[in-house]
């Protein structure tokens, strides 16, 4: 029967196919067996994750052997063989080869980073090819890897010609009719695959893991490269837009806030603290937003590691918030909740959105005070858009550029960091200690203008390779991501000694928080844990140190902070203040490109696409979640926040008020 389907002429694509769906079986085994422990390894449900993940490789393979088959088709009996018939076949199946074997070593690195098949990122990562081909030269052994790709490639050769594949490939009387049927069969599977199945079909368990085993990698790349967005009203739950707008009105109602235009669909309003007991403070404000930095690597978070005496230290100096949330598992999903102080919405980021710029952030806040806005980043800041998102909302740029300018409607300054300012770096940028040396500069330069300043600084020492300069720290360079770790925190305890020298340092307020957490991977959609961050103020006048341990969101720490300046402003902006919180008012948005969460009083409610609703308790000691009927309320909360979110950036409700 199947040398029927497949005559002598497909020979080689036989192989081919087969060859694919080995390979992916080995890689789909060798995954299970690494996260054995975190899977669903019930026979029923391992069974079927293999067994959707072989329809999902049939689908894939189906794609790649369309063209070939199409070419088997047409090409008349007399050439088979021929000179013509040997280079498209020899080149054809080599390169098909060479891309599989990619495919599978890129998604072992892929999985060991995010736990995960390829999916967005992956796709976004192509867009940046300098420092991710800087990174992954940095972060794993190149040659090594090359050569036992091209040497694996070398024996599937060798053994098909042994075999005599191409021989029977090249020599055989198959006629037009015979080559319909496989022709057909491929035909017919790429378009199942193409118009009817979507990637996310392969999602049948309650088990993250599961689901993404499932999967196969290159579909999931090619499935991720056509929706990197996804369009909330198409593909989630909605309310009535009034009654949303309405239900979040209610919710970022205060009395020292009053609405503009109550009316309408927008939130920005006025709010004062003019009747404080306390006048206005206008210090310089330092922001340093540290890389992957997750809140169970603090030993005054509950830690055991040690590798973070600066910050376990300035915790007890601060005002520090124990109980908050990043809102993403990016670092433009954090600088969109920071500067923005808004839920996170599907799909990517709106730092790296069309229409990003001359929007209502934290900046234009700053902007009503008189302060100066800068930007420190410590590589080339046109990766992930930031330079265009930045700098089109008002803040000048210092980064370690290489070429690259800013549009030419970002009317900001561009500084660079210079070669002689550089101690040490890698894929990602100048190590931590060279972006303070930097902010220390400019700081000096901003005292003198008697301007107050604004500095958003964005680290990258705590980012594989996980390398930084030497005899530093105890933990040998490029080692592991603990290493990184107490290397920022040896950075900033470096900075805070330099700082203390300077002039501007008592009327300067450290703010430091985490852009998200180190992995959040796990067994569930959201793992809550895994988004839990560091976030505290440093150095503020008048304010006692103290452990807040209100659940928070990221978006919530510059309204705080603008509160306890106690500054009257305008705001588009949807953070509240963590000190004036009520019970009722705690809460936490966590999200990823496809489900949106709300966490209040221990319970997960979880928006996906396709219209699916999720609830949850949060049982905190093991971090599980367990299913509950819905809460009409909650969910009504929840659907109001994500889609004011969604309907303000697509109808310009984000920008600024002329």
């Amino acid at each position: 029967m199947w040398n029927k389907v497949f005559p002598k002429r497909f020979e080689l694509l036989k192989a081919y196919i087969l060859i694919f769906i080995s390979l992916a079986f080995i890689l789909r085994f060798c995954l299970t067996f690494w996260y054995y422990p975190q899977i669903d390894a019930s026979l029923f449900v391992l069974i079927k994750t293999f067994l959707i993940g072989f329809l999902f490789d049939v689908g894939t393979v189906s794609f790649f052997a369309l063209p070939y088959a199409i070419y088997l088709l047409i090409i008349p009996k007399k050439l088979h063989g021929s000179v013509f018939d040997r280079i498209i076949t020899y080149i054809g199946y080599s390169l098909g080869l060479l891309i599989f074997l990619f495919s599978f070593f890129a998604e072992i690195t892929f999985w060991e980073e995010f736990e995960r098949r390829f999916n967005f990122i992956a796709v976004d990562y192509l867009i940046y090819t300098y420092e991710v081909v800087k990174n992954i030269n940095e972060s794993y052994p190149i040659p090594l890897l090359l050569g036992a790709i091209f040497f694996v490639l070398f024996i599937v050769m060798l053994i098909t010609k042994k075999a005599n594949i191409f021989k029977k490939t090249f020599n055989n009387e198959t006629v037009f009719k015979q080559k319909l049927i496989p022709t057909i069969l491929i035909i017919l599977t790429s378009a199942i695959f193409a118009l009817f199945i979507k990637n996310e079909d392969a999602e049948q368990f309650n088990n993250r893991y599961n689901n993404e085993l499932a999967k196969t990698g290159i579909y999931s790349f090619f499935a991720a490269f056509r929706s990197n967005e996804l369009s909330y009203t198409e593909f989630y739950n909605t309310i009535d837009e009034d009654k949303a707008f309405a239900k979040v009105k209610q919710k970022l109602t205060a009395p020292n806030s009053e609405f503009l235009q109550p009316n309408e669909r927008q939130i920005f309003r006025t709010i004062t603290h003019s009747d404080s007991l306390q006048p206005a403070q206008k210090p310089n404000v330092i922001f340093i937003c540290i890389e992957s930095l997750s809140a169970s690597y603090l030993n005054s978070l509950g830690s055991e590691l040690k590798i973070t005496p600066t910050l376990d230290s300035l915790s007890n100096k601060s005002l520090f918030f124990t109980n908050l949330y990043a809102t993403g598992t990016r670092t433009v999903r954090g600088m969109e909740a920071i500067t923005l102080s808004i839920p996170p919405t599907p799909g990517r980021s709106i730092v790296k959105r069309d229409n990003n710029t001359n929007l209502f952030t934290i900046g234009e806040v700053f902007n009503q005070q008189g302060y100066e806005r800068n930007f420190f980043y410590g590589g080339d800041g046109y990766f992930d858009n930031m330079n265009t998102y930045f700098g089109g909302n008002g803040f000048n740029i210092i980064d370690r550029g290489r070429g690259f300018l800013l549009d030419s409607d970002i009317k900001t300054k561009r500084t660079n960091i210079d070669d002689d300012e550089v101690s040490f770096e890698n894929a990602w940028g100048v190590c931590d200690e060279d972006i303070y040396s930097k902010v220390i500069k400019e700081a000096d330069e901003a005292y003198l203008t008697e301007t107050p300043f604004f500095n958003f600084v964005m680290t990258t020492s705590n980012h594989r390779p996980f390398t930084y300069p030497e005899n530093k720290i105890d933990i040998p360079s490029g080692t592991s991501r603990e290493g990184a770790i107490k290397y920022t925190d040896y950075a900033i305890g470096n900075f805070l000694k330099q700082a203390q020298k300077k002039p501007w340092f008592n009327n300067t307020v450290f703010v430091i928080m985490a852009d998200h957490c180190a992995s959040s991977a796990g067994r569930w959609n959201l793992n809550i844990d895994k988004y839990r961050i560091p976030a505290m103020i440093f150095n503020l006048e008048n304010a006692a140190p103290q452990k807040i341990e209100k659940l928070s969101s990221q978006i919530d720490m510059f309204p705080t902070l603008f509160a306890l300046l106690n500054w009257d402003y305008s705001s588009n902006l949807f953070g509240l203040d963590i000190m004036k919180m009520k019970k009722a008012d705690e809460r936490a948005f966590i999200g990823n490109y496809r489900n949106l969460g709300l966490l209040k009083d221990q319970k997960l409610m979880i928006l996906s696409d396709q219209h699916v609703v999720n609830y949850y308790e949060w049982e905190t000691d093991n971090d599980n979640l367990i299913p509950k009927p819905i809460d009409t309320n909650l969910l009504e909360e929840t659907i109001s926040f994500y889609q004011v979110a969604d309907y303000l950036y697509r109808n310009n409700g984000l920008k600024l008020i002329k």
